[in-house]
């Protein structure tokens, strides 16, 4: 009976492990199928570009895996081993365009972290650790950027300069009969807003529905409050604990900060790289900022990899900063082929290769 238990079991924990192989396969060549047009336009576009700057861009973007590695190394005491820590930087990249908001890139790294003996409590105070670096050396490059470089976004680019019309004199006709209003004095309110918010207000269902999330609250405060409280203590303890730590050691120091620094560098030498191949009329400074102003602004959007939201706020940061519409998402476009589409199945099959020898 053991004997039949024992089997039962080991193979239940097979399966578990060949449908954790497969899930991320499933759900990245359905992506791949209904992102093809993207990526068959993109190739297309792409066609005429310079091989040498593409070459570049490529290289770019091994780089921020590397940079990735090195500032997870940076926000461990721990050794871990750079082979296995790089690749499982390469295959989070690919599981941040499966999830939403870094959940499938953190997921990696948490069981990274947790397999190579951290407690999960520190596995998230590093993760934690990192973001947190990586968020202050994105900003403190864009504000940098900024003073440096004052006027290299400007929105008069994004629609033709017009001329403002002169306020109508007090002495003309349509200002006298009531059909103008004149110069500094507003036309009076309607009374529409003012009645919507107070029938909105005033709405009994409205009224209950935020009665009953307000107990709600209360009484889960109440229930758990000082659980909750035990576990943020603990944890923001560790998180103090495992900084100070850290800080303590030079080369954890200059691996976190470094690579938190060089990874948005990175990623923006990509961009470089493809406006050059593609013969985007921007200065790298221009090209830089845009990108750095464009991924701050995108990662406040929960959508895998920034997909939709980064390429929205790139392109238009890139016509501010003096590119064409065209031009602008030709150069989009190319920078989402070499750091997202072209790296996205070997990823995933880096993943799976992980997950096989339980490396994750």
């Amino acid at each position: 009976m053991s004997i039949a238990r024992n089997e039962g079991a080991v193979w239940q924990r097979a399966s578990v492990r060949s449908v954790a192989m497969l899930l991320p396969v499933v759900a990245v060549a359905a992506l791949a199928v209904s992102k093809w047009p993207m990526i068959d336009s993109s190739a297309g576009r792409l066609g005429a570009a310079d091989g040498e700057w593409m070459a570049l861009a490529g290289l770019a973007a091994f780089m921020t895996w590397v940079c990735s590695a090195t500032a997870q190394q940076g926000a461990v005491v721990e050794t871990l081993p750079p082979g296995r820590l790089l690749a499982a930087q390469f295959a989070a990249s690919a599981a941040n365009h499966v999830l939403p908001a870094g959940v499938g890139g953190n997921a990696v790294n948490l069981r990274f972290l947790v397999r190579r003996g951290l407690s999960p409590t520190r596995s998230v105070a590093a993760l934690a650790v990192r973001a947190t670096a990586a968020a202050i050396g994105r900003i403190a490059l864009l504000l940098v950027l900024l003073v440096v470089f004052p006027g290299a976004l400007s929105l008069q680019r994004l629609a033709p300069h017009r001329a403002e019309s002169p306020d109508p004199p007090l002495s003309d006709p349509a200002v006298l009969s009531g059909q103008v209003a004149p110069a500094g004095r507003a036309s009076a309110p309607t009374g529409r807003s003012g009645f919507l918010g107070s029938a909105l207000t005033g709405h009994p269902l409205l009224v209950v529905a935020g009665a009953a999330v307000a107990l709600a609250l209360a009484v889960a405060l109440l229930r758990y409050g000082r659980r909750l409280r035990d576990r943020v203590r603990a944890f923001v303890a560790s998180v103090a604990c495992d900084v100070r730590t850290l800080h303590g050691k030079r080369a954890r120091v200059a691996a976190l900060w470094g690579g938190s620094l060089a990874f948005p560098a990175a990623h923006a030498a990509v961009l470089v790289s493809v406006c050059r191949a593609v013969a985007v009329p921007v200065p790298v400074s221009g090209v830089v900022v845009a990108y750095l102003f464009a991924s701050t602004a995108a990662g406040w959007l929960p959508t895998p990899a920034g997909l939709g939201s980064l390429d929205a706020a790139l392109g238009l940061a890139l016509v501010t900063a003096g590119a064409s519409a065209v031009a602008a998402t030709t150069a989009v476009l190319g920078y989402r082929l070499v750091t997202a589409w072209l790296p996205l199945i070997p990823g995933v099959l880096v993943l799976a290769v992980l997950v096989r020898r339980r490396e994750l």
